[in-house]
């Protein structure tokens, strides 16, 4: 049997991407000489890999065991040729990299350019998914994951804690007499996260939640709870990622009810045959060095924190803009 890694290399791409012609994009060539490839790679192993239609490829069942077995093997090989490849400007080849949407654009997108800057060797496929956790993980070197961690992934590198904040709009605030205690938010109007336990709570936070609130808007995205939040459609508990500019700059204030959403953990994960990898190495500790002090707890701790009251709850008010904005820069 004579087999051509170029083939195993096709054959692995269309199971990831799940087409031929994402597989093709994916590795800058023609659908024909992928599906070229596949052809001979089939003829020369005399089994069936895929299930090819119009819409999509799937793997049979000898190609999904064909594919475990030989992407490991393609890593430690691309892995060896790297190592053997060593340059004064770093690890080099693909890095392929996914993280939640919100977290991704509003502060990691930046994070990976800077490493891709860095390291002009390492081409960075860097994906946004809100679903990461339950990602197929055969597509990704690497995964930025927030909150509990799938059982996918075999090697988990703490990067920072995500503090989650209950806040509202300075309209609703004004509109309602804000909750004294955990058990005032049965009288509110609960924006939550699709999956999250009812009421402001979440399975396994450290303080009883509120249990009876109406879920007035259930969403999957942090970046639709928020707006819905801004419009002042009720009380939300979101990540202080997704809101710190907001609550600088007073489009979103803070309820304390005398009761913190539990924080989560934010993770960079991978499968245990990336761990070898220099380009792995080298990105998780870029992240884990950008992330000691993670930028959104800055603008949050240059805040000075005033007591008020609102139709007796209590809001914390935060300094304007242009505070919060300069302690940013520092």
């Amino acid at each position: 049997m004579h087999l051509r890694t170029e083939n195993i290399e096709a054959f692995l791409r269309v199971v990831e991407m799940g087409s031929i012609s994402g597989a093709a994009r994916r590795m800058s060539l023609s659908k024909s000489v992928i599906s070229k490839r596949l052809t001979e790679l089939e003829h020369g192993m005399e089994v069936r890999l895929l299930y090819r239609s119009t819409r999509m490829v799937q793997p049979t069942e000898a190609g999904r065991q064909f594919y475990e077995s030989a992407r490991g093997a393609m890593n430690c090989l691309w892995d060896a040729a790297e190592s053997l490849a060593r340059h004064p400007q770093g690890p080099c080849g693909e890095l392929r990299v996914v993280a939640p949407t919100c977290l991704g654009v509003r502060w990691l997108s930046a994070m990976a350019a800077d490493f891709a800057e860095r390291l002009p060797r390492v081409e960075l496929v860097f994906d946004l998914d809100d679903s990461a956790a339950d990602v197929d993980v055969r597509r990704y070197d690497v995964g930025v994951l927030v909150g509990r961690l799938g059982d996918s992934w075999s090697i988990a590198r703490r990067l920072a804690v995500s503090r989650r904040v209950l806040c509202c709009s300075p309209g609703y605030a004004a509109r309602n007499a804000l909750p004294r205690s955990p058990e005032d938010l049965d009288r509110h109007a609960c924006l939550s996260r699709v999956g999250a336990a009812p009421g402001f709570g979440r399975e396994g936070d450290s303080a009883r939640a509120a249990q009876g609130a109406s879920r007035r808007y259930v969403t999957g995205s942090e970046d639709v709870l928020r707006d819905a939040a801004l419009r002042g459609l009720g009380l939300a508990v979101l990540p202080l990622y997704a809101i710190a500019d907001d609550l600088a700059g007073a489009r979103l204030v803070e309820v304390v009810p005398g009761w913190r959403p539990a924080d989560e953990p934010i993770h960079a994960v991978y499968p245990r045959e990336s761990a070898r990898s220099p380009k792995v190495k080298a990105f998780v500790q870029h992240l884990q060095e950008a992330l000691a002090q993670p930028p959104w707890e800055r603008v949050a701790t240059a805040a000075i924190p005033v007591q008020r009251h609102a139709g007796g709850g209590t809001l914390s008010v935060l300094p304007p803009a242009a505070v919060c904005a300069e302690a940013k820069a520092r």
